[in-house]
């Protein structure tokens, strides 16, 4: 079948690129344009998005990157952060964890940029910091997704970051300038990761947080590095899929893969009731694994093997009831949960996303995040640094028996999901999108526009998705016909109208390669103000 769209695929001969923002992605296009590889672009937009998204992108923020090369091996850099050596679940609340100097981890993305570029990319960091040091000095208009975001998230900032974003108009063509912001980048670009880390703008950093009551010190920024790692993957229907392996979560999309792979997806149609249904079940149980065992795999293994087996994934299908929705715990561990809640299998014994793809084919791609709107709504005063919260990310109460309770030097339970999809060991897609918990299942949604249904990116990025919640309840957007809606609801799904086009069920991104002809595809989503672009 054939998917509708709204915008046209995007696609050229050499290289192609797709993020959250256009001047970020015109800002990856001019370095592949200038002969850089996909790595170059990657973080030439990862750094641009600090300065034109900066409610979800900052060099306090934290990511992955996922790396195909054009001679078939890959890579994944980690650069997710880490938890204070003073965080322990005693120092929390709810809201300190989720707000304020307390509620930043160690930041990644300042080292994952540069180790990216060393290790991997061909362009000196002055030129690939060049188009974000430009947008933060000499401002941009504000799009559409801009204003809204910076509209609802600026209540969280605190005074330094109130003077950067309190008195801009939060409308289409407001002009926003961060020079503090500029200032910074272009002393990255200079000299380095070291600033960051274990200089001058390190010690600056962490002595305002430990000023204000944080937990970051000069000896966790000193002590941080990235690191490299090996993707995980599964065979799906002749396919390789793969993802980042655990801190990250992405093996919910596998495990979800698996359950659905003895299915006839594309006999029970796109966004049917029986298909919706079919997907929000295998969504529930490979959430409720997740949740169980989901964390930093230093600290306690995730049975990756077991997990993602196939005898595995047809138990896991035999628990799906056709007729009837099953009670989810959610999105993450809860206390109370209801007696009928989904249990985990047995087992024995505002983020933002992006790609580029080079002429020679290497695909970079990019999941980073800053949390919440503006992160812990913390700006470092005179640097434009914003601080990230991803300790709410983390379980804080003593009683949680998931792996993801909060300790000194623990990675988070990264959310975060870059996805690959292979063709006889050839790099076909990269799919993914922001979303905290809901990236784990409309990626998979996404993916399976285009593996079953054929559809190009922009189509597989643009039809309508949905997102799980706890219990039965479903957001679904409103151009799924109510004749579907009816019959979930007699199945027993809480749905929840979210609009036509909603960000809440994400915003993705996407770079292809036509197996046939070599051409670089692309798409983005309109749900914010994703764009592509190709030569």
């Amino acid at each position: 079948m054939t998917l509708p769209r709204m915008r046209p695929v995007v696609a050229g001969l050499h290289g192609a690129v797709a993020s959250a923002h256009p001047l970020a992605s015109q800002a990856g296009l001019d370095v592949l344009r200038s002969g850089g590889n996909a790595v170059d672009a990657a973080v030439a937009m990862a750094v641009a998005l600090a300065a034109v998204e900066p409610y979800m992108s900052g060099p306090a923020g934290v990511g992955l990157l996922l790396l195909y090369r054009s001679d078939g091996t890959a890579r994944v850099l980690n650069f997710s952060g880490c938890a204070p050596q003073a965080a322990v679940p005693e120092v929390f609340d709810p809201a300190s964890q989720e707000t304020g100097p307390k509620a930043c981890l160690v930041p990644g993305n300042v080292a994952g940029w540069f180790e990216a570029l060393a290790r991997e990319g061909t362009r000196p960091a002055g030129e690939v910091f060049a188009p974000a040091v430009r947008l933060a000095r000499e401002g941009f208009p504000l799009h559409p997704a801009n204003a809204t975001f910076i509209d609802i998230a600026r209540p969280r900032l605190n005074a330094a970051g109130q003077a950067v974003f309190g008195s801009v108009p939060a409308r289409i063509g407001a002009v926003l300038r961060q020079p503090e912001l500029a200032d910074t980048l272009e002393r990255l670009a200079a000299e380095g990761p070291e600033l960051f880390y274990r200089g001058e703008l390190g010690r600056r950093i962490a002595d305002y947080i430990q000023s204000q009551g944080g937990l970051i010190s000069r000896e966790d920024l000193e002590l941080y590095r990235p690191a490299w790692e090996t993707p995980i993957e599964i065979r799906w229907r002749g396919r390789s899929v793969r993802t980042c392996p655990p801190n990250c979560e992405g093996f919910q999309i596998l495990e979800t893969l698996k359950i659905l792979e003895g299915d006839d997806l594309d006999e029970l149609g796109h966004n049917s009731a029986d298909y919706i249904h079919t997907l929000t079940e295998a969504v529930k149980l490979a959430a409720a694994d997740r949740i169980r065992w989901a964390g930093d795999p230093r600290f306690a293994p995730v049975p990756l093997r077991k997990l993602l087996s196939a005898d595995y994934a047809a138990e896991e299908r035999r628990r799906i009831d056709p007729a009837r929705a099953g009670v989810s715990e959610g999105e993450r561990w809860r206390r109370a949960a209801a007696a009928e809640t989904i249990p985990p299998g047995r087992i024995d014994g505002l983020t933002t996303h992006l790609a580029a793809v080079d002429e020679a084919g290497n695909v970079a791609s990019i999941t980073q995040s800053l949390g919440n709107g503006f992160g812990s709504g913390v700006m470092v005063p005179g640097t434009g640094v914003l601080l990230n919260n991803f300790a709410w990310w983390f379980e804080i109460d003593p009683g949680c028996p998931t792996p993801n309770l909060i300790a000194p030097g623990k990675r988070w339970s990264c959310c975060m999901s870059p996805v690959h999809v292979l063709s006889d060991g050839r790099f076909e897609l990269s799919m993914a999108t922001p979303g905290s918990y809901g990236i784990l299942h409309t990626t998979v949604q996404m993916l399976l526009n285009v593996l079953v249904f054929g559809a190009d990116p922009q189509a597989a990025i643009e039809a309508p998705r949905f997102r799980v919640w706890e219990n039965t309840r479903l957001h679904v957007e409103n151009r799924i016909p109510e004749d579907v809606l009816a019959e979930l609801g007699r199945r027993g799904h809480e749905i929840e109208r979210i609009g036509e086009w909603s960000p809440l069920v994400g915003g993705g991104q996407s770079v292809m390669i036509v197996p046939e002809t070599g051409a670089r595809l692309a798409g983005a989503d309109p749900r914010r103000d994703g764009y592509a672009l190709a030569y």
